[in-house]
């Protein structure tokens, strides 16, 4: 394949050109609402820029797997349709930073926490927090509505754009009762290795990498077999990619991620890691990890707990089981080269599944 078929920089940028001409879109429309809405529509563009576009980027081979990299208008129809996909991973951004209490995102104040300290420096009435809450559950929910929107009017006809949406509703429906199913084991304070493994696949997995791609597939006529193909690929790739951002949530540099050291343990994150190092871990240093998880915790107890996670192999057991399933992705993805997938597509998903699980922001 050419680098001129496949340039990641580029198309990350063309995917920004189609985010920024659909909230322009969406700006014209809340004018007339006055400053405040000018407020919102300012924190949505700062959540939907930058980003890996790695949603957006399954989405455009999924679809080219099957009918070829996309050219005039069809290429504009599938760069809105991925765009749509950067809109609904913003908003789970936007809701999860609500829920899990963070302080910053991307290197910039948690969008709950932006709006809460502009209440407080203007002085106004009420609980500061509270209206930080409120402000961040509605830009979400705004995104949420503009991804199928953006979807809806992407450019292709219904017979493409229904089976489409049908998708969409399916990753939204998984990605809410995963999130769901994750407040709910942090709040028992307890996961086990299979329960978080669940955890994983309804709330990252699914949306991250499989729906992306059956979305773009669908908008190419694919069948159920072509779908089924596309999961072999897609299930496996994406949770190799949700452990590695696991394991980047607590021995990540926060330089590269944007988040503070061991942010998953002050957090309480009952991730697959911390799962396995609770099973692994001598009785007294589990005791210690399990009753340091979701507390204020300063750089030399998260170094503490780091030391408790790599000495009893469970940072090692999420590495080999990051190469198991990312071997179990490229196995399928042979069977689709095997099964006619345009070339290009092939070479692409295949950087693209190194890209998700040897990343490090």
């Amino acid at each position: 394949m050419s680098d001129r078929t496949w340039d990641p920089t580029a198309f990350r940028s063309s995917v920004q050109d189609t985010l920024d001409d659909f909230l322009a879109e969406q700006d014209a429309r809340l004018r007339p609402l006055g400053d405040d809405a000018a407020r919102l529509m300012t924190e949505v563009r700062a959540l939907t820029s930058g980003g890996k576009r790695l949603r957006a980027a399954f989405c455009l081979w999924g679809y080219a797997a099957l009918a070829g990299p996309p050219s005039g208008e069809d290429a504009r129809a599938v760069s809105r349709a991925a765009a749509a996909l950067e809109l609904l991973h913003a908003s789970a951004l936007v809701h999860d930073d609500l829920m899990d209490a963070s302080d910053t995102r991307r290197g910039r104040p948690a969008t709950h926490r932006g709006f809460a300290a502009e209440h407080g420096t203007d002085g106004w009435r009420g609980d500061p927090e509270q209206y930080g809450a409120a402000a961040a559950i509605l830009a979400g929910d705004l995104l949420l509505t503009w991804a199928d929107e953006l979807l809806r009017r992407c450019g292709f006809g219904w017979d493409r754009v229904g089976p489409a949406l049908e998708v969409l509703d399916l990753c939204r429906s998984e990605v809410i009762a995963g999130q769901f199913l994750d407040i709910s084991v942090q709040a028992r304070g307890t996961a086990d290795v299979a329960q978080a493994m669940t955890v994983l696949r309804y709330k990252s997995a699914k949306y991250s990498i499989e729906r992306p791609l059956h979305v773009g597939a669908a908008l190419a006529g694919a069948d159920a077999a072509a779908l089924e193909l596309l999961s072999d690929f897609g299930l496996p790739l994406g949770e190799a990619f949700q452990l590695r951002d696991d394991l980047l949530g607590v021995f990540g540099d926060p330089a590269a991620t944007g988040k503070p050291a061991g942010d998953d343990l002050v957090e309480g994150k009952r991730t697959v890691l911390v799962a396995l190092a609770l099973d692994a871990a001598p009785a007294a240093e589990a005791k210690r990890l399990d009753a340091a998880l979701g507390t204020a915790l300063d750089a030399s107890e998260v170094a503490e707990l780091r030391d408790i996670i790599e000495r009893c192999g469970a940072r090692e057991r999420v590495e080999t089981t990051i190469a198991e399933l990312a071997g179990t992705a490229r196995a399928a993805l042979e069977r689709g080269r095997e099964a006619g997938w345009h070339p290009d597509a092939v070479v692409a998903l295949d950087q693209l599944a190194t890209a998700a699980t040897s990343r490090t922001s």
